[in-house]
């Protein structure tokens, strides 16, 4: 069972600020993680735009869109997780650090992604 002391669990939180930080300095990267996300920016970005059409990557939340950068990453590029469990990290993240409409939001939109996964199938 995760807790709160998970190593895991904290460092997706490491990446997680840096990925936010980021967002308002480029470039200056504190983990490996995040720099390894930020060189698969464009495939993410690509699926945020096609599940998320009425949210341009502009107006999302800088917090909310770190932690689907980090999710999808996760679902789609390193696949370590199941996609349970990165899921379900990803809107305890949301649900810590995002605002009220956060959680709902990553979970509609990591939803829709795997939906989409599984009609490809």
């Amino acid at each position: 069972m995760k807790t709160s002391t998970d190593p895991r669990h904290l460092n997706r939180i490491k990446i997680l600020k840096d990925l936010f930080s980021n967002s308002f300095y480029k470039n200056k990267f504190t983990t490996n993680g995040a720099k390894k996300i930020w060189n698969h920016l464009g495939e993410i970005d690509q699926v945020i735009k096609k599940v998320a059409k009425q949210w341009p990557i502009d107006k999302i939340a800088k917090i909310d869109l770190a932690i689907l950068r980090l999710a999808l990453y996760e679902l789609q590029i390193e696949k370590k997780n199941p996609p349970k469990v990165t899921i379900d990290e990803a809107i305890e993240l949301a649900k810590e650090f995002g605002g009220d409409e956060c959680a709902p939001f990553i979970n509609g939109v990591l939803g829709t992604v795997m939906k989409s996964q599984k009609n490809k199938l």
